[in-house]
Formats: structure tokens, sequence, C-alpha cells
């Protein structure tokens, strides 16, 4: 069998090319290196170890970063993820733009690499940044905004009665060992939606009606009520009488004050009770709200299709950063659709 040569991996790059590699417009259109100065945080300038000359050097920053946005599009775990960048060519040239490295990161380095991120709160950050870059694209209207909420659920725990009793109150049961504690999650929570139960998270997002980008989000658990974080993450309205579209989880007189208050147009679905039901206007009303509203299950499915409704970490601190890579990528691949 003839060895293939340096003419013939070019020709195959190509192919791939060719036939759709989605990396390769994310490569194309995302400002990589605008990121730099917030991801060489990780390794302060002051550290004494990067002025040693002794051993391997680090991998890029930027490199790095790649890695965990191709975790997060493709939903892998570290083991996986240092096989496919071993194994794919697609995975390689997107994390090194062409060079070929003889050393890729091992599954311990990208998990030590993800927690640094973590504690640094990187992916808040760069979603902000990038937000910013949009808005210098003009691809952030005054059309109005959509805000929701879905559900991130985890492994589910089996406790004890008294053992949920004693995490609902915000205590570790006693009797748990060091490795139980690291295999537990204490502060995802149950909640039970259309008779369905849930376990975990909720990623509550506000998204441009236009666009559909995610303009801002917040993770809570999953019990915590859709419109608890609404005011903090619909911030101002970017212009007098914005509209705001949302379910009829987000109606209540008191939201409906502040919204007023806040020069918001509400848009927010009509809510039946028990004893007053939907009069047939409120009914053709929501209807007419839901053509737009509904807009946003576009970016929820997306969220679906990369694994971002089921994640396998520990701890709201992980699964809030998760949940802002998600975003943050979708807001990346929502970029490169509208630059088309």
């Amino acid at each position: 069998m003839k060895q293939r040569g340096l003419f013939e991996e070019i020709d195959r790059l190509k192919e791939l090319t060719k036939l759709g590699d989605p990396l390769m417009a994310l490569n194309g259109k995302i400002k990589w290196e605008s990121f730099r100065e917030i991801l060489e945080s990780i390794r302060p300038a002051n550290n004494p170890d990067n002025e040693k000359n002794a051993g391997r050097k680090p991998f890029d920053a930027v490199m790095m970063f790649k890695i965990l946005i191709l975790q997060r599009y493709y939903s892998l775990s570290d083991d996986q993820m240092e096989f496919q960048l071993k194994d794919r060519r697609s995975f390689e040239r997107f994390v090194c733009e062409g060079e070929t490295l003889y050393h890729m990161p091992d599954a311990k380095t990208i998990w030590l690499y993800r927690e640094r991120f973590k504690e640094l709160g990187i992916a808040e950050k760069i979603f902000a940044l990038f937000q910013s870059q949009l808005e210098e694209a003009g691809l952030i209207g005054k059309s109005g905004k959509i805000i929701d909420a879905s559900f991130v659920e985890v492994p589910r725990s089996r406790n004890s009665r008294d053992e949920n009793k004693q995490i609902k109150e915000g205590n570790v049961p006693p009797d748990w060992n060091d490795a139980k504690k690291n295999q537990k999650d204490t502060e995802a929570r149950w909640t039970k939606k259309n008779k369905q139960n849930y376990y975990g998270y909720k990623n509550h997002i506000v998204a441009d009606k236009k666009s559909g980008i995610i303009l801002n989000y917040k993770t809570t658990s999953a019990e915590v009520h859709d419109s608890v974080p609404m005011m903090e993450i619909i911030g101002k309205p970017r212009k007098s009488k914005e509209p705001l579209w949302g379910d009829s989880a987000y109606k209540s007189e008191e939201i409906e004050k502040i919204l007023q208050e806040m020069e918001y147009k509400s848009k927010i679905h009509e809510k039946g009770y028990r004893n007053r039901p939907l009069t047939n206007k409120q009914k053709e009303m929501n209807k007419k709200k839901s053509k737009v509203r509904a807009k946003v299950e576009h970016v929820f499915g997306a969220m679906y299709w990369m694994g971002a409704d089921y994640l396998r970490y520990i701890g709201k601190e992980r699964i809030s950063e998760s949940v802002g890579m998600s975003n943050l990528l979708y807001n990346m691949r929502r970029y490169c659709f509208l630059e088309r």
C-alpha cells in the first residue's frame, strides 16, 4: 500500500471542507485571538513556572479554549476528547489551525484546564466580550426580547427521604464519606412540570427577537420558578417601549408593574385561573404572541442537539460554567449562520 504524502493529506483536508466541515465556519468567522487576553489569565504572568525553559511548554491558551468548545459542540467526555483529538483530522485542524502537533493534551490536562476555566469564570467573561462583538457587527437589534427557561438535567441521585431533607436544608448528611460526597450533587433539585419529574438545573435565557442571539443568561437549580431571575437577565430596554415576550409563567400583576416602570412593552402570555378562564380575545392574543415567542424554542432545540440539556458534571459551579459555554457556542454558531 502506498504511503500517503503531503499532497494527499492536503487533498483529504480539502475534501473534508468540500463535504461541509462545520468547524471550518467557526475557524473562519470567529476572532479567536480576541479572547486571548482573557484566556491568558488562566496562567498568570508572574507565575514562576512560566519562566522555566525546562520541560514541555504549556499548551496554547486559545487552543485549549477551542478544545472546550469542541467538548460542548459534540458533548464529549475528557477521555473521548483526548481520543478524538488524536484520531480526527477535522478536530486537529480546528484546534491547531492547519499546523501539525505531535503532542495533544491528555484527558487529565483537559480536566485541569476546565477546572481553572471554571474557577475564574472565563465562560461568562468571553460571553460578554463576544456579545459586544455581535453588537458592533449590527446583529443585535431593538425589535424586542424573548425570555424563557429550559431544564438542564444531571445524573439522578438516589437518596433516602432523610438525606433529601438534610440536603434541602443546605446540610450534607454526616454519615457520607469523602468519596460519596464527590459523587453526589447536593445543589441539584427535583421539580415537576406537566406531570413529568426533572432533576438538575435550569438555563434561563433572554434572546434577541430578530437574530435569535442569546443576550443574557443565568443558571439556577431546577425548582426555581422561571420568573425569579427574570429582572436580572432582561436588563434595561434598548429603547422605550421595547417589546418583551414570554409565556404565562412570567405573568403577574407585580411583574407587569415593574415592566411598565422599566419602559418595556409587555407581550407576556395571559394566564387563565380556575375561576377566571381566558376569554376568546385573550386566547387570540396569546396565539399571536406565540408566533413570536416560539422562536426561542429554536435556541433550546440547538441546545438539545449539542447535548446541553443533560450534563454529567457535579455541582452548580461546574454546571453554570458548562451552561455558559453552551450559550456561547450557540451564539457563535448563530453568528456564522447569520454571516453567510
